[in-house]
């Protein structure tokens, strides 16, 4: 008898295990689908949209505020673009490959200014840490890649060398949608730096090695293992320029926080991948992601020619129709359910001079349907170029408008 009661309560056991899996597994699908995946830096970026009478109308909502940007430092004068490898660059066993590439790995820490309640006067702190690549060097100076969450807002950027110590380094340039950055410090700081690879030859069951600084300096260089999970992975991110989807790697090699900015190399000690997002949730492991070296290497040598990525600018604020009460979308036939809305529009813009409006609600741009915000962003940010012109349609007032108008620099000077 008591063996058939232990049967019993084993077999309920077993049930109740069965029924926490599958919760948890519903749990996650919604949790991807949602939000699929976070920075793992410790400092993190948001979505801003600049506060408007129109936004104001309809949700009373408290200031955004944003951190004041370093100035743009570039010396163009030995700058040559940078390019990728296949050739075999170190040659042993794993333990001398990561020793090779450790040298060309740093830690970094952001440094900001924050009031003191009691003395009311401004003192610098640590903002957060994560990690960066030396990939570059020339007489004068040596290149940091890292990700632009690790750096944003600071006043002061701190770089950790692999032989223990410190400098302060200069921001060249940074691109808040690629989550990419490049700063700089003296080039008698670089011992060795590290080679670019090939990441369009890789193959999902490839062997790749993550190197960083999790959790802060203390575990710096901490080195996991792991393989290419995928390739050509599409992760939705939001920053501090607005939503974006980022192609990524996808690696269960272990990232934590402060591997943000980190190598991820190749079995040939060549740099493959920025480590940069996790999905992380209880229970679930191994998907990290990187930023891969061949889509990252045009954006770095723009920035270190021109401190910055040149886009299109329009001069709008947008949301998407789902962001908005259809209350306050009455004129708006009942058949159109996609499009951005447009919140604000900079005075002086393109888009002002074109005539777009606040609330007018845009459904296309040069024939490619526009379902919210990110579909305009990512068409602009891809497919155009500055001078060229752009066919845009919108509803205004209930009826479909045509607009024209020429593609501007995102320089807001212009």
């Amino acid at each position: 008898m008591n063996d058939y009661n232990d049967l019993q309560q084993n077999q309920s056991r077993y049930e109740e295990t069965i029924q926490e899996k599958k919760s948890s597994a519903s749990k996650f699908k919604g949790f991807v689908s949602l939000v699929a995946a976070g920075m793992i830096g410790s400092v993190l970026t948001l979505t801003v949209i600049p506060q408007t009478d129109f936004f104001q109308k309809m949700y009373p909502v408290a200031n955004n505020e944003s951190g004041e940007a370093l100035t743009n430092v570039t010396d163009k004068s030995t700058i040559t673009p940078i390019q990728t490898s296949t050739k075999m660059t170190t040659s042993g066993s794993l333990a001398d490959i990561v020793e090779n590439a450790s040298k060309a790995i740093v830690g970094i820490t952001n440094i900001q200014d924050q009031n003191d309640f009691f003395s009311r006067n401004t003192q610098a702190v640590e903002s957060g840490s994560g990690s960066g690549v030396i990939f570059r060097k020339t007489p004068e100076s040596t290149y940091v890649i890292t990700n632009n969450h690790v750096i944003e807002g600071a006043k002061k950027i701190e770089v950790s060398l692999y032989n223990g110590e410190k400098t302060t380094a200069e921001l060249v340039g940074a691109d808040a949608l690629t989550d990419l950055a490049v700063i700089r410090i003296d080039s008698k700081y670089a011992t060795s730096i590290l080679e670019m690879g090939d990441s369009s030859i890789l193959r999902p069951g490839d062997q790749v090695l993550a190197i960083g600084n999790p959790l802060g300096l203390d575990l710096s260089r901490t080195v996991t293992q792991g393989i290419v999970s995928a390739i050509d992975r599409s992760i939705p991110v939001s920053t501090s320029a607005g939503k974006w989807e980022l192609n990524v790697i996808q690696t269960d090699a272990a990232i934590n926080p402060g591997n943000s900015g980190g190598a991820l190399i190749n079995t040939n000690g060549q740099l493959i991948g920025i480590n940069s997002l996790k999905i992380s949730v209880s229970g679930i492991e191994g998907l990290g992601f990187a930023i891969p070296s061949n889509d990252l290497l045009p954006i770095v040598n723009e920035i270190i020619e021109n401190g910055e990525i040149e886009r299109p600018y329009i001069g709008v604020s947008l949301a998407g129709l789902d962001e908005v009460p259809r209350e306050y979308l009455q004129s708006l036939p009942n058949s159109v359910v996609d499009g951005a809305i447009v919140t604000f529009v900079d005075p002086n813009s393109t888009a002002d001079s074109a005539g777009i409006k606040q609330e007018d609600v845009i459904v296309s741009i040069n024939n490619e349907e526009i379902k919210n915000p990110g579909d305009l962003r990512k068409y602009l940010y891809s497919k155009t170029k500055v001078g060229e012109k752009a066919t845009i349609k919108l509803y205004r007032n209930g009826k479909l408008t045509t607009i024209q108008l020429t593609l501007k620099s995102n320089d807001r000077t212009e």
